[in-house]
């Protein structure tokens, strides 16, 4: 890792970045002070700020449901986008809008013990899990109801569900955008989350993933390979890309298989001469703040490059 991109991640601007920089490429631990400070400047930062002041008094935004509609400015969004930038747990005001959704999803995050969305109910895993509450029992119910899905030992499947990644809105093809939003939650449990059956559905979507070639990510899409998957973005909403999947593959341990080496090189060779990456895909314009600039250099994007290729070795 370069010293110039170090520096360049660390510079104040973008406390999370820094914070995320701190931690996972120079392994700088959760009490360290300049961690810590790092941590309480990302909750001053103008995107947090922005989310937050738009938050109504009941917790939710926008309007008082489970969420979703519009993108991305509604509730569940609030709180993914909240997660991805290192919000801090414990304010009460993230705790409001987290408590506000979980009252709406009491079981599976959408829609009862009837139906699951791969995607949103793995980003979901992820974002309240990374804001602390990933031991809250509505939580555990909705991991239990994920790796059951994955796994097929549920002793019911609704009507709109299908087991091994199937969506409705791919035909009931399995979705590997859907598939990594899974993985990712998966692999960021806490240790004492993870059980024989989370360990067996991070095995079984990690292979479901191998099962292509992620450089290539020719997964089932209507009869297409997305290019999505060739557009790096940050942060993600319901889509992926081969970034976020490696990046997945690696926090589940998988960084130095074999199989990511096709991936790898794509990831290489979408490297700037200047040793950085370019945001190619952005919400910008739909969320509530603006991040960074579409086509430019993206600190987002290359903290996630960097640490893919640490794991990497």
């Amino acid at each position: 890792m370069d010293e110039k991109i170090l520096d360049w991640l660390l510079e104040p601007d973008n406390p999370s970045v820094r914070y995320f920089t701190l931690r996972h490429l120079l392994d700088r631990p959760e009490n360290d002070p300049e961690v810590q400070a790092a941590h309480e400047a990302i909750m001053t930062s103008a995107q947090v700020k922005k989310i937050l002041s738009k938050q109504k008094a009941e917790g939710y935004w926008v309007k008082p449901d489970k969420g979703y509609s519009p993108k991305y400015q509604a509730t569940s969004w609030q709180i993914l986008f909240l997660a991805e930038y290192g919000a801090d747990g414990q304010d009460e005001r993230v705790r409001g809008g987290c408590e506000y959704f979980l009252s709406q999803s009491p079981s599976d995050m959408y829609g009862g013990f009837v139906h699951l969305i791969y995607c949103l109910n793995g980003n979901m895993l992820w974002a309240l899990t990374a804001l602390g509450y990933g031991k809250d029992p509505r939580v555990a119910r909705a991991l239990d109801w994920l790796t059951g899905m994955i796994v097929g030992d549920l002793p019911h499947i609704g009507s709109y569900s299908w087991p091994g990644f199937g969506c409705g809105a791919n035909h009931k093809l399995p979705c590997a955008w859907g598939a990594v939003k899974s993985l990712r939650a998966l692999a960021n449990l806490p240790e004492e989350m993870q059980t024989p059956k989370v360990k067996r559905a991070t095995e079984a979507t990690a292979e479901f993933l191998f099962s292509r070639d992620p450089g290539k990510a020719d997964y089932p899409y209507y009869e297409r390979i997305s290019g999505e998957w060739f557009k790096f973005g940050f942060p993600l909403s319901y889509t992926s890309d081969v970034l976020e999947l490696s990046l997945a593959l690696c926090e589940a341990g998988y960084g130095r298989d074999p199989r990511l080496k096709n991936a790898l090189n794509l990831i290489l060779n979408m490297r700037q001469a200047n040793g950085r990456w370019l945001m190619k895909h952005s919400l910008n314009g739909k969320m509530w703040a603006d991040i960074e600039v579409k086509g430019e250099p993206s600190k987002w994007i290359t903290l996630r490059a960097l640490r893919v290729l640490k794991a990497a070795g």
